[in-house]
C-alpha cells in the first residue's frame, strides 16, 4: 500500500508578486522617516540634553555614516536568509532602533540611531535585488513606486514630527518613539507578504567580481555624490535660504516642500527610463539643473529662490530614481542586483556622509557660500560625467555566471 505525500502548491505568480510589492511598499515608507524626522527637532534636542553643536552634527551624519557600512553586509544576510525573511528582519530592527531613540538619554538616541542606521542600509540594499527578482520586465515601474514611497515617508515626517511633539507636550521623545507604530503596522502587514513570496533561494554568488569592474565603480561614485548632494540640502537649505535674507520660518517651509517635489521627481525619471535603452540623456539633463538649483539659491537673484527649490528638489528625487533603477538595469539577474546594490549604495553613502561636513568646514572658513556654490557645482559636474558612464547600456558582470550585456 503506497501513501500520497501531499505537497503544499507554490504561491500563483500573481500572489506572489502582490505581496512583494506590498512589501515594498510596506517596507519603503518606513525606511527614511528616522533620518528625515531629527533635523526639525535637532534644536530642542540640543537644548534639552545640553550637547554641542558637534554632537549635534554627528546625530546628523552618523545615519549616513551607518548607511555605508552596514551596506556591505546586507548581500550574504540575503544569501543565508532570502529577500523576504531579510526584509522583514529590518522592519524588526528598525522597530527596536525607534524605540531606543525615544527613552531620552544621549546614549541610547545614539545607540538607536545606529541601530536604525543598520536597519535602513540593509534594507535599502535588499530591496532592488526583490525588485529585480519578481519583476525583471518592470524594474523602472516598480522602482518609480519604491522611490516615491520612500522619499514620500521622509517628507511626511519631518513635516509632523514638530506638531506632535507640540500637541503632546513632548519635546522630542514622543514624535521619535511614535515612528515605531508605523513599522510595527508594517511589521504586522508583511507577515502575509513573508507567507505568499516566492521563496525562491539565492544562488551562490561571487559578488568579488564587482570590485573589479569599472561599471560598478562608475556607478559607486554616481551613486555616492548624488547622495552627498541631498544630504548636503538635508543639512544646509535652511541656513542657506536664511543667509540670502529668507525668515526661518519660511526656510523650514521650503524644505518640507523641497522633500515633497523630490517624491515627484523620484518617481517620474523610473517611468521614463522604461522607454530609454540608454540613460545617459537623462543622467546630464538632472546634472545640469541640480547645478542650477544650487545656483539660484546660493548666487541667484532674491526672486529666484523659491523656483530654484523645487528646481532642485525635483532634480535630486530624479537622480535618486535614476541611481536605483540603474542597479536593476545594469544587472543581469537579482543576486547580481544585491550585490552591486550593496556596493555602491555601501561606497556610496560613505562618500555622500563626507558632503554635509565639507560643506560646513568651507563655510566656516570662508564666512560666505561662494566657495561651497563653487564645490556644489564641481560636484555636479563629477557626477554628469560618472552619469554618461554609468547610463550607458550595458551591463556588470553576473555573480553566478558569465558577463552579459544589453
Amino acid at each position: 500500500m503506497s501513501t500520497r505525500v501531499q505537497q503544499t502548491p507554490a504561491p500563483p505568480v500573481r500572489t506572489a508578486a502582490a505581496a512583494t510589492l506590498v512589501l515594498v511598499v510596506l517596507v519603503a515608507l518606513a525606511l527614511r522617516a528616522p533620518f528625515t524626522a531629527v533635523a526639525p527637532l535637532l534644536e530642542q534636542i540640543q537644548h534639552d540634553l545640553g550637547v554641542s553643536n558637534t554632537l549635534g552634527g554627528v546625530l546628523t551624519t552618523l545615519p549616513v555614516v551607518c548607511l555605508g557600512a552596514f551596506a556591505f553586509v546586507a548581500p550574504k544576510l540575503r544569501q543565508r536568509f532570502g529577500d523576504e525573511k531579510v526584509l522583514v528582519g529590518c522592519l524588526v530592527v528598525l522597530l527596536v532602533g525607534n524605540s531606543m531613540r525615544a527613552l531620552g538619554s544621549i546614549g541610547t538616541l545614539l545607540a538607536g540611531t545606529v541601530v536604525v542606521g543598520a536597519g535602513v542600509a540593509v534594507a535599502n540594499v535588499a530591496l532592488p535585488g526583490l525588485i529585480k527578482r519578481d519583476f525583471p520586465h518592470k524594474v523602472p515601474v516598480i522602482t518609480a513606486i519604491y522611490a516615491m514611497c520612500l522619499t514620500l515617508g521622509g517628507a511626511v515626517a519631518a513635516s509632523v514630527v514638530v506638531p506632535i511633539g507640540a500637541a503632546m507636550s513632548s519635546a522630542w521623545r514622543a514624535p521619535l518613539g511614535l515612528l515605531a507604530v508605523p513599522v510595527l503596522f508594517a511589521l504586522g502587514i508583511s507577515v502575509f507578504a513573508l507567507r505568499r513570496g516566492t521563496g525562491v533561494p539565492p544562488l551562490p554568488a561571487r559578488p568579488g567580481r564587482l570590485w573589479r569592474n569599472p561599471l560598478a565603480w562608475q556607478l559607486t561614485v554616481f551613486m555616492g555624490l548624488q547622495s552627498a548632494l541631498v544630504y548636503v540640502v538635508f543639512g544646509w537649505l535652511p541656513t542657506m535660504l536664511q543667509s540670502r535674507g529668507m525668515s526661518p520660518e519660511l526656510a523650514g517651509l521650503a524644505l518640507g516642500i523641497q522633500a515633497a517635489v523630490q517624491a515627484a521627481g523620484s518617481m517620474s525619471v523610473p517611468v521614463l527610463c522604461h522607454r530609454l535603452r540608454d540613460q545617459r540623456p537623462i543622467a546630464v539633463v538632472l546634472a545640469v539643473l541640480v547645478a542650477l538649483g544650487f545656483t539660484g539659491i546660493l548666487v541667484g537673484p532674491a526672486a529666484g529662490l523659491w523656483p530654484a527649490t523645487v528646481v532642485l528638489g525635483l532634480a535630486q528625487g530624479a537622480g535618486f530614481g535614476l541611481a536605483l533603477t540603474l542597479f536593476g538595469l545594469r544587472s543581469p539577474d537579482s543576486d547580481t542586483t544585491t550585490a552591486l546594490s550593496g556596493m555602491a549604495q555601501g561606497g556610496g553613502y560613505l562618500i555622500a556622509a563626507a558632503g554635509p561636513l565639507l560643506i560646513g568646514l568651507l563655510h566656516d572658513m570662508t564666512g560666505g557660500w561662494t566657495v561651497p556654490w563653487a564645490l556644489l557645482i564641481a560636484c555636479s559636474a563629477v557626477w554628469l560625467g560618472a552619469g554618461l558612464l554609468a547610463g550607458r547600456p550595458v551591463q556588470v558582470p553576473s555573480v553566478i555566471g558569465e558577463v552579459t550585456r544589453r
